[in-house]
């Protein structure tokens, strides 16, 4: 009996698995530089109803943003994030699987996990702002363009991020317009210092996007605990109850002697 029971509850779990599966798609598109995977990821998200697992980068420049969701939404995404990393020069490849099989999940980083936040709880100054990207091919003509960008606008620095052969991103945040006025300060001085290879400005960046993106550790703000006193009602009798006199010492013939005054 015990067998069959525990023969019954796999056959379920099993076929859990295969419905979660069933109507679920994954969608991978690879460009040549981190601005364009972050903007290609930032319109698959806005064209379609998926989710942004996050990005995979593999060196020589080579970066990929993995999305899941329904197979209709990850073609329309894919579709999307093709024609976006093309306007940007920077397609190398892309795919649809329309119900990858679990293994696949399980050992390559395509798991279809939504993205989270690195530390839970935790929140960034900088959130809700527009995004700016400015890459460039070596160090100094990054650290060139960051200083260009933050004393051409009031902008802030939040990351930077390495993907290979070279290649770096600053990362800023700010409004729009200051965005805007950093990054075309910050392409000058990468090009007078070195070699720019790709620049991004997101306006409006959606929450999941934010998520993806490296923060410094310097911006994020843990959320402390509120701390209130739990036993204030049970302190409080305890304080009026000694304060009471006590009965036993009180002079028990006053009334007495007034009547024998009289």
């Amino acid at each position: 009996m015990e067998t069959y029971n525990q023969r019954d509850i796999n056959t379920v779990q099993s076929s859990r698995r295969q419905d979660d599966f069933r109507d679920t798609a994954l969608g991978l598109v690879s460009t040549a530089s981190f601005p364009a995977i972050v903007g290609t990821a930032d319109m698959m998200l806005k064209s379609a109803g998926v989710h942004l697992v996050g990005y995979e980068k593999i060196g020589s420049g080579h970066c990929t943003a993995i999305v899941r969701g329904g197979i209709a939404d990850v073609r329309l995404a894919v579709e999307s994030g093709v024609q976006t990393a093309e306007q940007f020069g920077q397609l190398i490849s892309s795919l649809v699987i329309p119900r990858p099989y679990p293994n696949l999940d399980v050992v390559l980083p395509i798991t279809n996990r939504l993205s989270k936040f690195i530390d839970e709880g935790s929140y960034s100054r900088l959130s809700n702002l527009a995004i700016g990207l400015v890459e460039t091919r070596g160090f100094p003509a990054m650290v060139g363009a960051c200083d260009a960008m933050l004393k051409a606008a009031d902008v802030q620095l939040s990351a930077y991020e390495k993907i290979g052969a070279g290649l770096c991103t600053a990362i800023i945040r700010g409004s729009v317009a200051n965005v805007a006025v950093a990054v075309e300060a910050g392409m000058y001085e990468a090009e007078r210092i070195g070699e720019l290879n790709a620049v991004m400005v997101i306006p409006r960046p959606l929450g999941e996007l934010e998520q993806t993106l490296p923060v410094a550790s310097c911006w994020i703000e843990e959320r402390q605990p509120l701390k209130l006193p739990i036993n204030i009602k049970e302190q409080v009798a305890e304080i009026e109850v000694m304060r009471l006199p006590d009965l036993a010492k009180l002079p028990a013939k006053v009334t007495e002697e007034i009547w024998n005054d009289e």
